[in-house]
């Protein structure tokens, strides 16, 4: 049986980075319990997948990641068990049964929505709203990539799925897949580049509010957060 488990990570956890937190979910699922399936051979290891990995600093209120379980009690049963071994900045969400045909959450990234936020206000661009709007009106968003053999000129526009401001915050709406994920830091310093200002990334705090997987087609995508792929229990 796959379960998919959904968390938050913030506070001092957000500086915590992916492989730390993996070895941190090992040690958790032993201490809380579950009964989680290990692979076979000489050196056997707990089956368990992550969704796409969250930058070290920022915090998230929708990380995923599914694991292959021997037995089951009822979802709030087994997030009480977990959340009764969590430390204080990672808090289990929700826990959903995959079908069979459902990919693991790794594979299944598509898009991630995130919010901007500023930690002093004084550093909040003026008619940012407006400066929103005039960035994403371009037809083309270039940035500039390095590579450990070149650099490459890329457009990120087709990728930018919106891009909403209010007086104080900015949420984005991009792709997050494993070929055209859009990170938010490259994406702000665009925007910033294309009103003649300078990001200052310590000034800035980044949440991801959820992830999603594509329930339709490249050329007609439909959204959903990975919770949606799984089913209640």
């Amino acid at each position: 049986m796959r379960i998919r488990i959904k968390f938050r990570k913030y506070d001092v956890m957000r500086f915590i980075g992916h492989l730390d937190i993996m070895r941190y979910f090992q040690k958790s699922m032993r201490r809380a319990g579950i009964d989680i399936a290990y692979s076979a051979g000489f050196s056997p290891h707990q089956i368990m997948s992550f969704a796409a990995p969250l930058g070290v600093g920022l915090c998230s209120d929708g990380e995923y990641l599914d694991i292959e379980a021997n037995s089951i009690t009822t979802a709030q049963d087994m997030k009480n068990q977990l959340n009764d071994v969590m430390v204080p900045g990672i808090d289990i969400v929700s826990l959903r049964l995959l079908p069979d045909q459902a990919g693991n959450a790794m594979a299944s990234v598509a898009a991630a929505k995130y919010l901007i936020e500023w930690k002093d206000s004084n550093h909040i661009p003026e008619s940012l709203p407006e400066k929103a709007a005039e960035f994403m009106s371009n037809k083309s968003i270039i940035i500039t990539k390095q590579t450990k053999k070149n650099t490459l000129q890329l457009d990120i526009r087709p990728f930018i799925y919106s891009m909403e401001a209010n007086d104080s915050s900015i949420t984005l709406f991009v792709n997050a897949s494993s070929s055209d994920n859009v990170k938010p830091v490259i994406l702000l310093d665009a925007f910033y580049k294309s009103f003649g200002s300078v990001l200052d990334p310590l000034q800035i705090q980044i949440t991801r509010i959820d992830t999603y997987y594509n329930q339709g087609t490249a050329e007609m995508p439909v959204f959903a957060p990975l919770e949606a792929a799984g089913d209640e229990f």
